[in-house]
Parts: C-alpha cells; structure tokens; sequence
C-alpha cells in the first residue's frame, strides 16, 4: 500500500502556501500541477534550479537531482520536480538565481571557469 504524505509549499516570492498529498511514488511537482498548485518549474528532469526548494519540515528523497550539488542537498535544498516525500513536508520556493549563486558563484566570482566548467580548487 502506498503511502501518502501532506506536502505544504510556502511561496516565498508571492507570500502564500498551499497544502497537496503527495503519494510517496510520484514526484512532488507532478502530483502538485495535478492539484492545481504551480509552483515554479522549468526543466522537469533535475538539471536547472528553477523548482528549487528549501525543506524546512520533514524528509525526501531525490535520486536524481543532478542540478544540486550534495553539499546544497545536505543543507535542505531540493528540487521539486525529482522528489519523493517521505514524510510530511513543509518546504519554501527558492529564488533561482539565488540557488545558482550558491551552487556555481564561488567558481564564477573567483575566476575559475574555463570553458564553462566549475574547476575544483586543488
């Protein structure tokens, strides 16, 4: 049996939340357009940071966020279009632009790109 989870999103930028179930086998984006809840989106695969999203409450699981990096996803961000709830969740809509300067701005800031890829510091 499947279970079910109450996922709220607080949109940081509108200032308003909105509560769905999510069944903890189907996305959180996915289930939430079908709700009539549109929270922002771009890619729906895990690469971008546009559904980016800050867990304030509970846990789940994203596999295949490759758009974050592992430190961004220990420190509770996620991405709602490859996430699975796996309990109650009370999670707030990042800006992007944001998320992108956390993940990428060390590299951009200090010169260390060429050719477009981050250069990890040695």
């Amino acid at each position: 049996m499947t279970k079910t989870y109450k996922v709220t999103i607080h949109h940081r930028q509108e200032n308003r939340i909105q509560t769905i179930e999510v069944p903890e086998d189907q996305y959180i984006l996915a289930t939430a357009e079908k709700q009539a809840v549109e929270p922002p989106f771009s890619c729906r695969n895990g690469a971008c940071t546009t559904c980016a999203v800050r867990v304030l409450e509970g846990k789940l699981y994203q596999p295949e966020a490759m758009g974050l990096s592992p430190e961004l996803q220990r420190k509770g961000y996620a991405l709602l279009c490859v996430s699975y709830p796996r309990s109650d969740l009370v999670v707030e809509t990042q800006d992007e632009d944001e998320v992108y300067e956390l993940q990428f701005g060390r590299y951009f800031g200090r010169g260390k790109v060429r050719f477009g890829i981050p250069i990890e510091d040695d």
